[in-house]
């Protein structure tokens, strides 16, 4: 029979993994958006090789799935002579793959900017780095905003991978939990429930921020 009683006992484990999962999530889509806005910048390059290191980049960090992103790069870092904690790893990890996502939403979204905006800006004498940083790249966040809020939801629920490299998350602290219990439909069911409220949390502070941003 379900029992709310193993809710109630094991529901603050839960929430103290979660903080772990939320913290692994914010850390990715910091390092996501400044790797992907120098990386949307190579990618909207002059230059023809600059253009195609970042294409690569881009193709393999969204064409491999993230979890043997997660296991190439623990596993390969100590051959290579770089031991790092499993958190860093981990959070370095997400961070690459989400840059590459967070790329191509900014580009789409400086694509959408009027290209009269920047050929104001030359005439005006503003150079290439202000252009980029005080006319295109706000304006790119802005438009793009609903994508990226949508990318850190993803990457909440992505951050459950991390836990096969040995970070107590949410889903990891769900499973030992369950073992300890043996009650895994109580022990999930919560963890779901925590999942949801962190992802609706998250969902409305997007569109509070797009109500904020359109003003």
């Amino acid at each position: 029979m379900f029992s709310y009683q193993v809710i109630v006992d094991n529901l603050p484990q839960l929430l103290w993994a979660a903080r772990l999962t939320l913290l692994v999530s914010v850390l990715g889509i910091g390092i996501g958006l400044i790797l992907g806005a120098a990386l949307c910048a190579a990618r909207l390059s002059p230059v023809r090789g600059v253009r195609m290191v970042s294409a690569v980049y881009t193709s393999f960090f969204r064409g491999v799935p993230l979890l043997v992103q997660l296991l190439l790069f623990y596993y390969l870092l100590p051959v290579i002579g770089i031991n790092v904690p499993a958190m860093v790893a981990a959070v370095g990890t997400v961070g690459l793959c989400s840059s590459a996502y967070v790329a191509e939403y900014l580009r789409g979204a400086i694509n959408a900017i009027p290209p009269g905006q920047r050929e104001a800006a030359v005439t005006l004498g503003f150079s290439p780095t202000r252009i980029w940083t005080r006319i295109m790249l706000p304006q790119a966040f802005r438009i793009s905003l609903p994508a990226l809020v949508n990318e850190l939801i993803l990457l909440v629920k992505a951050s459950s991978l991390v836990s096969l490299v040995g970070i107590t998350e949410l889903t990891r602290t769900s499973q030992a939990l369950s073992s300890a219990t043996y009650r895994p439909l109580e022990i999930f069911s919560s963890a779901a429930a925590v999942y949801l409220v962190l992802n609706l949390s998250l969902a409305l502070l997007g569109r509070f921020l797009e109500k904020r941003s359109a003003i």
